[in-house]
């Protein structure tokens, strides 16, 4: 599970498990179930523009509502943005383990060779066709000179 390890103000962990987790000192960091450790090992986006606008800001500002507006439209176009880098984020990931499972499979094939039948191309059947077909010319040929032979 993905989920925060633990609420920073009032120690309102997600479930159970966090909590029990955290009573024992676990690092969050070095569990690795914890969102802590996938950012911290690179399995999650961790560094990114877009996760600045999240941030907290103290400051008051006073009521506009063109203000407001561009912030929401603002808001729905960083959501875009994120998600189109987080799903470039996960091709990346697994195109690493594509590379990893085509090296395993070449290995594979290079342990069975043995096992896979060559590929035959259309004119190698036709040069088979042929030459069968010779053969048995030449074969009624010897069996034409042995019957005049006999007699």
């Amino acid at each position: 599970t993905e989920k925060q390890w633990y609420q920073r103000r009032v120690r309102g962990f997600c479930r159970s498990k966090c909590h029990k987790a955290f009573k024992m000192k676990r690092n969050p960091r070095k569990v690795k179930w914890t969102k802590a450790f996938r950012k911290s090992h690179g399995k999650e986006l961790a560094i990114d523009s877009t996760f600045d606008l999240e941030k907290r800001q103290n400051v008051p500002v006073k009521y506009n509502r063109e203000l407001w507006e561009n912030t929401i439209h603002a808001m729905k176009r960083i959501q875009q943005i994120r998600s189109r880098r987080q799903n470039q984020f996960i091709k990346q990931r697994l195109r690493a383990g594509k590379k990893l499972e085509l090296k395993d499979d070449e290995k594979e094939v290079e342990k069975h060779i043995h096992l896979i039948e060559p590929k035959v191309t259309e004119a190698q059947v036709m040069a088979a066709a042929v030459a069968k077909s010779k053969q048995k010319q030449k074969q009624k040929e010897v069996e034409v000179v042995d019957a005049m032979d006999m007699d």
